[in-house]
């Protein structure tokens, strides 16, 4: 697996930056953040992102978003009880999706890296994003700092 781009280990690169606490349980048995801690962790950030580009009283009833693939990198180990934060942004938009990238960083240095790739589907089909959601998209892309 290729390295992340050098931008995407600094949290300036991100529009939605959120700090949040790690659990006891979140250790693994050699005392470090276990992998499903990641996960749930970058899912948080994720869905934050979520809700202030898409507020759910906003959205059309006849829309949904699934999460459709989940790449995780882990560039290094996290500790309990050190707080972490999450890096936010979009990626890249396609015709009727979106990737989501997110960095984590504790203690200033960036562990690990996220890319989730979402579908949008009306009636209950992939279908064209409408413009007003483009719209609030675009103005939480990720990019170089």
């Amino acid at each position: 697996m290729p390295k992340p781009e050098s931008w995407r280990l600094n949290p300036a690169g991100y529009p939605v930056c959120t700090e949040f606490q790690t659990r006891f349980q979140d250790m693994d048995i050699n005392g470090h953040l276990n992998n499903v801690a990641f996960a749930a962790l970058f899912e948080s950030g994720r869905v934050l992102l979520n809700r202030e580009v898409r507020p759910l009283g906003e959205r059309p009833a006849n829309e949904r978003t699934m999460v459709a693939a989940v790449e995780i990198n882990y560039l290094a180990e996290g500790n309990f009880p050190d707080p972490v934060e999450i890096a936010t942004g979009i990626g890249r938009l396609g015709t009727s999706s979106w990737t989501i990238v997110q960095a984590m960083f504790q203690n200033s240095r960036c562990i690990a890296t996220c890319d989730t790739v979402v579908v949008c589907r009306t009636d209950g089909q992939a279908k064209p994003l409408r413009a007003a959601m483009v719209a609030e998209l675009e103005a939480k892309l990720a990019q170089p700092a």
